[in-house]
């Protein structure tokens, strides 16, 4: 074959290519490869699979492919000698000049070869380049596909018969994908040669399904017949053919240069071309908020069966929930909030449905559930979370004593008990050892702080006295298990997926810091940079993860996390995927966000301010304090007393905090009242402390506590009185640096952390993976959420979009799920109602509304919301149940600002929220149902599913 050529546009050119044809082995064959893809500069597209020569998957040794221009696309090609083999697997990569991988072809393909090829045969590769986060492949291969798409196709039993090549033919191999298929419906293919069919439609040849959405054929062509063109098709049962979209393919022999023809030609043709793409529906709420006839005191996760008959019967596909591991890390009602975990793995007790425990409850203790039902069901303000934790406790402890214990030694309980061990075990034994000490602060428990093996055998053993209450965790957690994979494989069956919540954090005092220290940062905190939620900025309270020792064994506490996650679940949001590209991390002395910095990061160094003319850096790190400032913070009559109380004078008419109040921590729980008049209102002494918070935040750098060498310039400096008082010079110095700092140096330390981990999550269950990408996304953010695959979030009212006022849902992007309003945000009705303004501009911008736009979000209001969220291109479109439930005149109303479930700016809410009505009031309401049916079968998403009668 003859020596291929470089491309002006690629560095490849003068490049001597390794492997060349004439190190053939003995008895060998040549495998000639092609793809298109156009490369940057610097780029090149190798070959990297088994063996030596391609690399052994060492992408430094793999065979780097020469490119040349064909017509509009830059063609990659190569030839690759081998031992005469069965079979050899590869995969297609794009490389840079340092053997860094950039991308991966979307997966690693297997060659079947013919037995008895001849020496020097020629076996020709022709892949369509497929991205790895291509949407028709991240789809398809998800349990969400599986569930939603009905489409149970598998490996088929029979293999696909291998031909062997004959004289004046070629075996053309063909490949290709799709997950949407439907039951009864096969990928078909159909071509300009007899052996395709001639065109002719009922002459097609029905593929095989070889692997999970992968179809394949083979067939002998006539080498006289080729070129040839062709096209995938789906076939139905009744009959009928649908061909994809786009231009023919083709297959085709390579250019005439002397040599023989193959004797195989392999078509890796990526993915179906549909028309239309799969588009679906859902319905967001979180568990604890949805009520029923037998919910005690909040939702329970078999409350989720009545919720996707609901769904199904409507024409709906998905059902997003909050996290629902254990949050009981207090004993209080701020467990309520579900992203603070005391152990990942562990369900949460307040899902538990009591009546599910047995089937043969005594009389007194149903009698008991029942009051207990109907006492927490009058507590208007929602959830009664200290009250329905304490009933459920008792009462679940009572059904264990009065035989539940029997349970334990069942074989379904000992299935469960050997898979979930690893963290069974220590779970029970820490809710012990905190009621002991009386603190879940583990690292307060002496030598018990560090726990191991023989300790937690020892703990957990029968003969300690406490050996019930280690049994009674053991199954709580049993009948939790149970319960929720009752409502995920009810749900699968009426083919609603599922998606659960990956939370960005765990709580300090969990079971998980315990077990395994060395992954967490626990004197630093994560949070959030001041944004449309917060201008404080957010502390969560969490440590931040320690990605270096993470990386060891492969990440794998988050694979063993998210595939205990799979057995529930079909699909997941990464909630505040931003930490998996970089967190802001927070000193553990903050109560607040704003005094972060981005982890990692590249910092500002001594030398590099140096080099701009910045040198006093204690005064640009210590908090700027004056008379001046003091007065105007506190007034000329408390200036005084703040200034003796919690200041110390320095020289040049300055202040700095003495060392009992240097910190936000200490600040915000120092007794203010002294400072004030014994008849000063109650808001006075808050007022203060905000004063006192805004003077420590008075910096414009922070100092790195590892290196004293290295800067963070505080977010939006430029709006601190420190900044301010600085003169000119140094201000545009330092604008200059904040700005690089926050939006350019990061960018490629960002994407290759994001590229570190976020695929170790993805490979470690088949969920479909969706991303909450709201907030200050860096620039790298949606490039590598497409390259992955990964679905983000579009909220209309927060566009992602930096110089828009409102996102426009008809403009989405297909790999994103538009939603109207979220659990952190207001209803949409609220939301209406609340901004004056922003409603004014909404209406006339994006409804085409004239005049002045009405004071109530109005049913017909709402409705065009919905509509426009449902008409965009988005893969999903998810509500929430309060943006949904107003479109009924049958239903009770509530008032919107009650529906809102959390506002992030109040790091104490209260997370309590119900529906205003029943589940089985909601199923009764036809009429909202073929309302919703209708708008869903008008934008083309509904996909509903009839109840079974069997």
């Amino acid at each position: 074959m003859a020596e291929l050529e470089g491309s002006a546009g690629s560095a490849a050119t003068d490049r001597q290519m390794p492997s060349q044809p004439g190190n053939m082995p003995p008895g060998g064959i040549l495998i000639h490869f092609r793809t298109a893809y156009w490369t940057e500069w610097g780029e090149h597209v190798a070959v990297c699979g088994e063996g030596p020569a391609f690399g052994d998957w060492d992408v430094t040794k793999a065979h780097w492919l020469s490119c040349r221009h064909v017509g509009e696309e830059l063609l990659w090609e190569g030839l690759v000698p081998i031992p005469s083999l069965q079979e050899f697997t590869y995969r297609l990569a794009v490389v840079s000049e340092a053997h860094e991988v950039l991308k991966w072809a979307s997966e690693r393909h297997t060659v079947v070869l013919p037995n008895g090829l001849e020496e020097g045969a020629i076996v020709d590769v022709d892949e369509v380049w497929t991205d790895e986060g291509h949407p028709s492949l991240m789809l398809a291969r998800s349990a969400f596909a599986r569930v939603v798409w009905r489409n149970r196709s598998t490996a088929s039993d029979a293999v696909v018969s291998r031909l062997q090549p004959l004289p004046n033919e070629v075996v053309a191999r063909f490949q290709v994908h799709d997950g949407v298929l439907k039951e009864g419906e096969a990928i078909c293919i159909l071509g300009g040669t007899a052996q395709l069919g001639n065109w002719q439609l009922q002459e097609v040849m029905v593929m095989s399904p070889v692997a999970s959405s992968c179809w394949e054929a083979e067939v002998r062509l006539p080498l006289s017949s080729l070129p040839c063109t062709y096209k995938y098709g789906i076939r139905r049962t009744d009959g009928s053919l649908h061909l994809e979209a786009g231009e023919n393919r083709m297959v085709a022999l390579p250019a005439n240069d002397g040599t023989h023809p193959p004797a195989v030609v392999a078509r890796f043709d990526g993915c179906f071309r549909r028309q239309q793409r799969w588009r679906g529906a859902g319905i967001s709420a979180p568990v604890f908020s949805l009520k029923s006839a037998q919910c005690v005191g909040a939702g329970e996760f078999l409350d989720l069966v009545q919720l996707v008959d609901i769904c199904a019967g409507t024409g709906f596909s998905l059902i997003q929930v909050l996290p629902v591991s254990d949050t009981s890390v207090r004993g209080t009602w701020r467990d309520s909030y579900p992203y603070s975990a005391l152990c990942v793995f562990a369900l949460h007790p307040l899902y538990l449905r009591l009546q599910a425990l047995s089937d043969d409850l005594p009389a007194d203790i149903r009698a008991e559930i029942e009051k207990a039902r109907v006492q927490l069901e009058g507590v208007e303000e929602g959830v009664d979370y200290e009250g329905t934790m304490q009933a459920k406790q008792r009462i679940a402890r009572a059904v264990f004593d009065r035989g539940g214990a029997a349970d334990l030694e069942g074989e379904e309980f000992l299935r469960f008990k050997e898979a979930n061990w690893e963290w069974l075990q220590p779970y029970a034994v820490f809710l012990v050892l905190r009621r002991l000490f009386g603190t879940g602060e583990h690292w307060r428990w002496g030598d018990l702080s560090r726990p191991t093996q023989e300790m937690l055998d020892r703990l957990s053993s029968p003969s300690q006295e406490f050996f019930p209450s280690i049994q009674f965790t053991y199954w709580v957690q049993y009948h939790l298990h149970r319960q929720l994979l009752q409502a995920s494989k009810y749900a699968a069956s009426r083919h609603v997926a599922l998606k659960g919540d990956l939370p960005i954090g765990v709580d300090k005092c969990s079971v998980d810091t315990w077990l395994w220290p060395k992954l967490f940062r626990m004197d630093v905190s994560t949070g959030a940079p001041p944004d449309y939620f917060d201008p404080n900025g957010q502390n969560w309270g969490f440590p931040t993860y320690n990605w270096e020792e993470m990386a060891k064994d492969g990440y794998g506490w988050w694979r063993r996390r998210l595939s205990h996650m799979a057995q529930y679940f079909h699909a997941y949001r990464i909630d505040h995927i931003l930490g998996f590209f970089r967190i802001w991390e927070i000193p553990g002395d903050c109560c607040s966000g704003i005094l972060g910095h981005f982890r990692p990061s590249i910092p500002l160094s001594r030398q590099e301010l140096e080099s701009h003319g910045i040198w006093d850096f204690d005064r640009l790190c210590e908090p700027w304090i004056t008379d001046e400032l003091l007065q105007d913070v506190f007034g000329a009559e408390l200036a005084p007393e703040i200034a003796a109380r919690y200041l110390q004078e320095q020289v040049g008419g300055r202040y700095r905090f003495r060392q009992a109040y240097s910190s936000e921590l200490a600040l915000a729980s120092v007794p203010v009242r002294r400072c004030l008049a014994p008849d000063s209102p109650p808001e006075g002494a808050e007022d203060v402390r905000k004063g006192l918070l805004a003077l420590r935040q008075n910096v414009v750098l922070l100092r790195d506590a590892e290196d004293p060498n290295a800067f963070y310039p505080r977010f939006h400096l430029n709006t601190t009185s420190s900044f301010k008082a600085l003169e000119q010079r140094w201000q545009d110095e330092l604008l200059q640096l904040h700005h690089d700092y926050y939006h350019h140096r990061q960018e490629s330390l960002w994407r290759k952390q994001a590229h570190r981990t976020l695929p170790a999550l993805m490979g470690a269950t088949d969920m479909l993976v969706c991303g909450e990408d709201l907030g200050m996304i860096p620039a790298c953010v949606h490039p590598v959420m497409k390259e992955l695959g990964l679905v983000g979030l579009r909220i209309q009212r927060m566009p992602s979009e930096a110089d828009a006022k409102f996102g426009d849902p008809l403009t989405h992007p297909y790999m994103t799920v538009a939603s109207p309003s979220s659990h952190d945000t207001s209803t949409t009705r609220a939301w209406w109602e609340e901004d004056k303004l922003r409603r004014q501009e909404f209406y006339i911008e994006m409804l085409n509304g004239e005049g002045e736009a009405p004071q109530q979000c109005t049913p017909a209001v709402l409705e065009h919301i919905l509509q426009q969220h449902m008409d965009s291109p988005s893969l999903l479109a998810i509500f929430p149940l309060q943006d949904l439930l107003p479109l009924s005149p049958r239903l009770p109303d509530c008032p919107p600002a009650k529906q809102q479930i959390n506002d992030p700016t109040n790091s104490q809410h209260y997370w309590r929220y119900r529906l205003h009505v029943t589940l089985e009031e909601m199923a009764a309401d036809a009429d909202l149902r073929c309302l919703l049916a209708d708008m869903l079968q008008a934008a083309q998403r509904y996909h509903g599913v009839a109840q079974s009668t069997g």
